[in-house]
């Protein structure tokens, strides 16, 4: 019997011709990766052990963004502990502010991850890499110190769930679109511990930006991984950024699935996700008018050129709601200079937007957009928990680009159609 895409990477990491879901194996790593709340802990462990040099100081990746640019004492505490370590142990890929970005936008930007890798992150939406092809996973703080030291780790090999789509996804239609939909039939836990493998000529259709969002929120439906087959735009992508060979893997015509779950892409309508948590979505036609307080284009989800750009076209000429408060934040430097370039920050400022430098700011309720007791924010982000935005009163709505432009217009959860003929 074949392999699917996910059991082929951890099989050659492991060094063996073949693996099967439930099989412990320990795994050389190709990427290992922190950010400014994760990696204290991990550095701290690191050298309570004794440890004075990383397996590879060019396969360590330190990226600061969550609360950074420093938001107060304790963060800026934070950050030095990371950039103190970076200097110390020579790690070349550390990212300091004015030079970064939000850090699963910017790591495949970079060509740090290429298809066919196997990454570890010291955050849960590592597995955004997924998109290019490689095994990407988020893990505690402690299983980054050991795998800093050993460029090693141990996994589970998890069982895959195929979702195909078919068809043609519709106007402004995105990749969050179809990752929400697929939540909210699935549920938050409908993958625990599962391959979410995603295919089919919906999936083909999508660009680069699309498929990091569709893997980065395989964790809100409790997957180890998501992950996307490489193809042709796959290939463009990563030719003209991989710092490393790679390697273009596929399933097998004959691999295993347990369980397989089509999709009519053309069906799919925009989607909003209601509070409090992701699997809680309907069509924005449903929303009913919501009124919203507050809105977020950006995050590690949904913070790309596609994502500036659709929002850029359904702002341009319009005027933010006065009640509402935009904030657009792009998800790297280059990212911003792009938008800077091609206008879209001219845009969203004379929308009344308020346009930030790369960071994960609100998404966690962490600056840059807190929200008080009572009120809404609608976001491109890919969790609304209770208070995850601020205030355990508060709420949030998860959405794409589009909704959230359209939404930021009329100052209630908006179908585009109705900003935008």
């Amino acid at each position: 019997m074949g392999m699917t895409i996910t059991e082929k990477i951890l099989a050659a990491h492991a060094g063996k011709k073949q693996v099967r879901p439930g099989e412990l194996v320990n795994c050389r790593l190709d990427v290992v990766l922190a950010n400014d709340i994760t990696a204290p802990v991990a550095i701290r462990e690191f050298t309570r052990l004794g440890l004075d040099r990383v397996f590879d100081p060019e396969r360590v990746v330190l990226v600061p963004d969550h609360f950074t640019p420093n938001k107060d004492i304790k963060s800026a505490e934070q950050c030095k502990v990371v950039r103190e370590f970076a200097r110390k142990l020579g790690i070349s890929n550390y990212f300091e502010v004015g030079r970064m970005g939000i850090e699963h936008c910017l790591l495949p930007e970079q060509g740090l991850v290429v298809p066919g890798d196997l990454v570890i992150g010291a955050d849960s939406h590592t597995c955004t890499y997924g998109a290019l092809g490689a095994f990407a996973t988020g893990v505690g703080s402690t299983d980054v110190a050991a795998g800093m030291a050993l460029g090693e780790c141990w996994f589970k090999v998890p069982e895959s769930i195929k979702f195909v789509y078919h068809g043609k996804p519709g106007r402004w239609v995105t990749g969050k679109d179809l990752i929400l939909y697929t939540i909210g039939d699935i549920g938050v836990d409908g993958a625990l511990y599962k391959a979410m493998e995603f295919t089919g000529e919906a999936i083909a259709e999508l660009s680069m930006d699309s498929r990091f969002t569709i893997c980065n929120m395989a964790i809100e439906a409790g997957a180890k991984n998501g992950i996307i087959a490489p193809d042709e735009k796959t290939k463009a992508y990563v030719e003209e950024r991989a710092k490393r060979p790679y390697q273009l893997l596929a399933s097998d015509p004959d691999a295993a699935y347990i369980e397989v779950r089509e999709y009519d892409a053309s069906e799919i309508d925009l989607q909003v996700a209601f509070p409090h948590l992701p699997e809680n979505t309907r069509p924005v036609r449903e929303a009913g008018g919501i009124e919203i307080d507050q809105v977020v284009i950006g995050s590690c989800t949904n913070g790309r050129m596609e994502d500036l750009r659709i929002a850029a076209q359904i702002l341009e000429g319009k005027k933010v709601h006065p009640r509402v408060r935009l904030i657009v934040i792009p998800g790297t430097q280059e990212i911003y200079l792009n938008a800077l370039r091609e206008g879209l920050l001219e845009i969203f400022v004379e929308a009344g937007a308020a346009v930030s430098t790369p960071t994960c700011g609100p998404c966690l309720g962490g600056h840059m957009g807190v929200l008080a007791e009572g009120e809404r924010a609608l976001a491109t982000t890919n969790r609304n928990f209770v208070g995850r935005m601020g205030h355990p009163e508060s709420e949030v709505y998860l959405a794409g680009p589009a909704v959230a432009a359209a939404s930021a217009v009329t100052g209630y959860i908006t179908h585009p159609e109705e900003v935008v003929k």
